[in-house]
């Protein structure tokens, strides 16, 4: 690039060092880039005549392609510096269920109507695909609750929201305001599958309180397991963006007296994944997002 900037540099001023103060090179310099290029294509380009050089026929041929590729490269450049500011482009996310039909309606809304020009792919699974997908490449952006341990990939909590106690209306709990855990233990429990992190987060709040819940089902979705309490199936730990999308009479929610089960959810993505501007705003978005309502993470 540097030698077809010298050569049209020199056939457009017609002179060696003309060209080499405005390439803002030494004379020398710019000859030996021109001598290589000749070289290099096997003709001369140049008659020396004097102080004056003037094109050859190979020259002058030279000289509508450098010019057309000089200013296409121009124009990529261009082009690549604006995309460093323009939010556009595709957006591959990543989400689990217990997250995706609660926070993502209402932020990609908000995002899409402030950058039309994104294009966002989202990708529902549990969080250890999701995570492998993030190492793989094949998204951009998780969003996951913690715990991740993954060295390759960058963790960056988004806010904490409590887990509420969902029973049905009737049941004998439902008349207090506040329900301690040892109130619990008879009760049998309706939890998501293994395969969820909720579900292992609420078996895991228990039995850190020498409390093994009786597990009376297990679902693989967050609604059926709604609907099982609400049948009078038993009872669960229900994230509060859950809660707060629940318009339903049938089941009621009160907070636990003793301790405060929560979970953290967080944004990962590739520790080396470049981070577009779409990236950027739409992590900023859910961050603040988060925070409207729920306890923001520093």
């Amino acid at each position: 690039m540097h030698q077809l900037r010298y050569f049209v540099a020199v056939a457009e001023t017609g002179s060696f060092s003309r060209a080499a103060e405005r390439c803002h090179v030494s004379q020398p310099s710019l000859s030996q880039q021109i001598m290589k290029l000749e070289s290099r294509l096997g003709q001369r380009l140049f008659d020396r005549l004097g102080r004056r050089v003037v094109l050859t026929d190979a020259g002058r041929l030279l000289l509508d392609h450098a010019t057309a590729i000089l200013a296409e490269v121009e124009q990529v450049e261009r082009q690549m510096r604006d995309a460093t500011h323009t939010v556009q482009g595709k957006l591959a996310i990543g989400v689990i269920p217990t997250v995706a039909p609660y926070l993502l309606p209402s932020a990609i809304e908000l995002f899409l109507r402030r950058y039309p020009e994104v294009e966002i792919l989202l990708q529902e699974d549990v969080t250890h695909q999701l995570l492998a997908a993030a190492v793989a490449g094949e998204i951009d952006l998780a969003i996951v609750a913690l715990p991740v341990a993954d060295a390759r990939l960058r963790v960056e909590p988004l806010f904490t929201e409590p887990l509420w106690l969902a029973m049905p209306r009737g049941h004998r709990l439902a008349r207090r305001k506040r329900v301690r855990l040892e109130d619990l233990r008879a009760e049998r429990f309706i939890l998501l599958s293994e395969m969820h992190c909720l579900g292992e987060q609420v078996a895991s709040f228990c039995r850190q309180r020498e409390f093994e819940p009786k597990v009376a089902c297990r679902s693989a979705q967050l609604p059926t397991v709604l609907s099982l309490i609400a049948a009078g199936q038993g009872i669960s730990l229900i994230p509060e963006m859950a809660k707060e999308g629940d318009r339903s009479k049938r089941r009621v929610y009160r907070a636990l007296a003793d301790s405060t089960p929560a979970r953290t959810i967080a944004v990962v993505r590739h520790r080396l994944r470049h981070q577009t501007p779409a990236m950027r705003q739409f992590i900023q978005l859910l961050k603040k997002k988060g925070g409207e309502t729920r306890h923001p993470q520093p």
